[in-house]
């Protein structure tokens, strides 16, 4: 926290919703959303710096669906805060990634926190069978799912898998091994596995010989990589690698370094669908991409 605002001046947090591509690559390195967003911050002319608190942050190639970060905006004296819609506006006016867009904003309280504030995380990871060669895979769909190169996945094996991971344990088969969180515990309220379909943009003729699947999880929150590897682990089971039983093994394994749970899906097929704070509201500005909806 920054000190306190100057005299006549008043300072305003507010919650925000965006989405794009957690990292973009640039010519010598790996730029952030958060780069770009404090970019394009700068020019609000905030007393103080303008940082964002970003609630999920995910790994680079995972896209967001709908993000959210809470920020602190401290106007000059004698100027009221903005409006939370001329904020939006004014963020994306001065955004420089085309992939990178804030969707609404709202005004919080001074000591709401966008990351330990959130009820609900919910990811979606999309996956395409019957592509044997990755240039067979539609244009619009690239890195946008995980390409398998067999014809279909047992669904009802992978539905009775996961509900092995339904509740709370320790899932620290599913994180990545040395990473650091104060415990490995958390609580899987849904996960689905049901077909899915491709991007609106995909011709039938190019799409006809693939099918795509959906896997959605929802949590308070995750551990560091838990949604990519519980998705390996069921696709495994889809595949005919492992038997749904096998899951809760490995769940009670506490194992990271398991032979079978080491696999991690790759980021590019991974969305964070949606964030959720309880009753502020702005659960009415979560998104779901209407080329990535599941079927039933």
């Amino acid at each position: 926290m920054s000190s306190a605002p100057a005299s006549g001046s008043v300072r305003a947090r507010y919650l925000v919703y965006f989405h794009g591509v957690a990292a973009v690559r640039g010519t010598q390195r790996a730029v952030g959303v958060q780069n770009y967003l404090e970019e394009a911050a700068e020019r609000l002319n905030s007393v103080e710096p303008v940082r964002f608190t970003i609630s999920s942050r995910t790994d680079a190639g995972v896209h967001a669906l709908s993000n959210a970060a809470h920020l602190d905006v401290q106007r000059r004296s004698g100027r009221p805060p903005f409006p939370p819609e001329v904020l939006a506006e004014a963020l994306n006016t001065h955004l420089r990634h085309p992939a990178i867009r804030v969707l609404r904003a709202f005004r919080v309280p001074s000591d709401f926190h966008a990351r330990h504030a959130a009820t609900s995380r919910t990811y979606l990871y999309r996956l395409a069978t019957g592509c044997h060669r990755r240039d067979e895979l539609p244009v619009f769909e690239r890195n946008l799912c995980w390409t398998l190169p067999a014809d279909c996945l047992d669904m009802v094996a992978m539905q009775e898998a996961a509900q092995h991971l339904l509740g709370t344990h320790d899932f620290s088969a599913f994180q990545s091994a040395g990473s650091p969180v104060p415990s490995p515990v958390r609580t899987l309220r849904r996960v689905s596995v049901s077909p899915g379909q491709a991007s609106p943009l995909v011709t039938p003729e190019e799409s006809r010989k693939l099918r795509f699947w959906n896997l959605e999880f929802e949590s308070q929150s995750f551990l560091y990589r838990q949604v990519r590897r519980m998705t390996a682990v069921l696709v495994a089971v889809g595949l005919g690698a492992l038997a749904p039983a096998q899951v809760k093994t490995i769940l009670e394994s506490q194992d990271p370094l398991g032979k079978h749970q080491t696999r991690v899906a790759p980021a590019h097929g991974l969305f964070l669908k949606s964030v959720l704070y309880g009753n502020l509201g702005a659960a009415s500005c979560t998104l779901q991409g209407p080329q990535f909806g599941s079927h039933g």
